[in-house]
């Protein structure tokens, strides 16, 4: 008789997946607080909260109670047209806390449709001014998501590479790091004075894709500010930093500057359902009404504002707010920056960093960034109960707020392990 992996692997085509070479998929049955736990009652710390979502940990009670009661009364009903309390109440609680320029919000269905929305509205909020601006500058290796548009403005072959020449037009300027914050900036000055920039995207203090790249705060606020003062929209995607994970409730906070445009998901529903959700200024709005129905943004999804989204957000937003989740957004955040000054100078790491809750190091090992060497490392942690994603040589951690200190020195535990290993030359993998 097969077993759930073998079925899996006889009709599922599973993203980011080459299954020429790939293992099996791993069967996760059951999924409660920091755990995930296999067929066989295994159990392992979801260390990356499933992708930066269940950062209050999984099947939370106060998420799922609240949505458990909305299914019994509204489940899904057309957005266009209609509304319902749960849409209002949460556009009202979510701009309270987003950056105070934001007045409008948008939903869609994730983080690519979150990113999809702000680029038509940025280059539509100057087609109906009768300004043809078209170009948009992004941040090398960023990334913002898989569908046309957001993978137009994001920076990595792998997604990009057979679909290069069918993308938006896209300048890609180089990453600050307070290394190369003059180039950087020197490029931006460049590229607005010689391109009609309609819009930068970015993803403030943070590249998650890239290998958790931080970005140095004062470097990315001159860029910022070149390109509002050209005219250019300013997209924040907030999709990975979003709710907590760099120390506030949004990254954006901790620069001078705020966006014109948010992109939000992952942990805005806790993990739970999915849902995407596109804030702006009054002033990108207005640019859209007007008496010919087609000045109007003509974007929709069949699920927008799904009661149950809805209703998961509000309680995620409940708890984000919460003593207890920001004492431990807190702690996980001390105990990071603790970790990463023990970790600084060692023989094998190349280099360490963190912001808020995120942890990340460089292996002083050269691979490429899906090969081999990333799927033993995967099984390395495993093996030891703990569920990684390495991308290339980085090993990164983002767990979820409710980690209590005994699982985060599991992490650190297995990190230092690994670490030896290599170190000692009997790394297996």
């Amino acid at each position: 008789m097969e077993n759930l992996s073998e079925r899996d692997a006889r009709h599922i085509w599973h993203p980011l997946t080459q299954h020429q070479t790939h293992p099996a998929a791993w069967p996760i049955q059951k999924a409660e607080g920091v755990y995930l736990y296999d067929e066989a009652g295994r159990k392992y710390i979801d260390a990356i909260s499933s992708w930066y979502t269940a950062v209050y940990g999984h099947c939370h009670p106060e998420i799922t109670g609240p949505v458990a009661r909305q299914m019994q009364e509204l489940d899904q009903v057309v957005f266009a047209g209609f509304t319902h309390r749960p849409a209002v109440e949460l556009a009202e609680r979510l701009l309270g806390l987003l950056p105070g320029n934001q007045e409008k919000v948008f939903f869609s269905d994730n983080g690519s449709t979150s990113v999809e929305v702000a680029i038509k509205m940025a280059l539509q909020y100057h087609f109906n001014q009768g300004k043809r601006r078209q170009v948009l500058l992004a941040l090398e290796e960023g990334f913002h998501g898989d569908t046309f548009g957001a993978m137009s403005v994001s920076g990595l072959s792998v997604y990009n590479g057979p679909f290069q020449d069918l993308s938006l037009e896209v300048i890609r300027l180089p990453a600050p790091t307070g290394k190369n914050n003059e180039a950087a900036l020197e490029m931006a000055r460049k590229m607005v004075a010689e391109h009609a920039v309609a819009a930068l995207i970015y993803e403030p203090l943070v590249q998650g894709a890239a290998g958790m790249r931080t970005l140095d705060p004062d470097g990315l606020a001159a860029i910022l500010e070149v390109v509002r003062e050209a005219g250019g929209l300013l997209i924040a995607d907030e999709v990975m930093t979003g709710f907590g994970k760099t120390g506030t409730h949004f990254a954006s906070e901790q620069l001078p500057l705020k966006p014109d445009l948010i992109c939000l998901s992952k942990a805005l529903t806790a993990g739970l359902v999915p849902m995407g959700l596109t804030s702006c200024t009054r002033e990108v709005f207005e640019a859209f009404l007007g008496q010919d129905t087609g000045r109007g943004f003509f974007h929709g999804h069949t699920y927008t504002a799904n009661p149950l989204a809805c209703r998961a957000a509000l309680a995620a937003l409940d708890l984000l707010q919460s003593p207890a989740i920001q004492e431990g957004i807190r702690h996980i955040s001390g105990q990071h920056e603790a970790f990463a000054r023990e970790l600084d100078g060692h023989p094998m790491v190349e280099e360490v960093r963190h912001c808020g809750v995120i942890f990340a190091l460089d292996l002083k090992v050269q691979t490429d960034r899906y090969s081999n060497f990333r799927d033993t490392l995967y099984r390395f942690f495993m093996d030891r109960g703990v569920y990684l994603r390495p991308l290339g040589n980085t090993v990164y951690l983002l767990p979820p707020y409710i980690t209590a200190p005994e699982e985060l020195e599991t992490l650190y535990a297995a990190i230092r392990e690994l670490l030896d290993t290599l170190e000692a030359g009997t790394y297996a993998g």
